[in-house]
């Protein structure tokens, strides 16, 4: 069982009972999920990944690109239910990536925390990252992501964003050590329950998407 499934069977046999505006949930709180590279392929080849979908919806974040029709062309709808706008979404902050990026290759500071923040308190918002800080260090010459995300859709958004962040990775040039993520609150849905116990046997459910 790779580490990312791992997780998933970790909240089916313990995570706390909740409902919300969007029904109920199983969650726990302030996980850790440690990636080194092996980890990724072990969880990249044994678990169903949109790779293309995610990889040029990343690229449409990185272009700052707001429309949700433009998502939709790609084949990404899950935006949809935001309205025809992203505001205050990924687009906002990931557009400051490639300069961050840029900065990183140059200077290489073994010293130096590099940092990109996603959320702004006082702006408006139709949908708050729930990736809210991606860090990059420099260790001993490898390097080490370390990302905290408020809020983890177990089922379907962990997977893409551990995704994102292995592509993020790639375009430092830098062997990657370990990508970590700090789950403040991850959680399976009611109705993804059955596939998730599913997913865990070996098959390949479909799960639903709670907006």
């Amino acid at each position: 069982m790779n580490k990312y499934h791992r997780i998933l069977d970790k909240i089916l046999k313990k995570g706390k009972l909740q409902e919300n505006k969007k029904g109920g949930i199983k969650y726990l709180t302030n996980e850790l999920i440690e990636l080194k590279p092996l980890d990724l392929l072990e969880i990249f080849e044994g678990h169903g990944i949109a790779r293309n979908k995610l990889k040029n919806e990343l690229q449409l974040f990185i272009k700052g690109e707001r429309l949700t029709e433009k998502y939709r062309e790609i084949g990404v709808n899950w935006w949809d239910y935001c309205g025809p706008i992203l505001v205050n979404s990924y687009p906002t902050y990931f557009e400051q990536l490639p300069k961050l990026i840029e900065k990183i290759n140059k200077e290489k500071r073994n010293s130096k925390n590099y940092v990109l923040f996603l959320g702004s308190t006082a702006a408006e918002s139709n949908q708050q990252p729930c990736l809210s800080l991606i860090q990059f260090q420099i260790d001993a010459g490898k390097l080490v992501v370390s990302a905290y995300q408020r809020s983890s859709d177990a089922s379907l958004g962990l997977p893409a964003d551990i995704y994102h962040l292995y592509l993020i990775s790639r375009q430092v040039d830098i062997p990657l050590k370990s990508i970590t993520l700090m789950l403040a609150n991850v959680h399976i849905y009611d109705n993804n329950i059955v596939s998730t116990q599913e997913l865990l046997k070996g098959n390949a459910p479909s799960f639903n998407l709670n907006v």
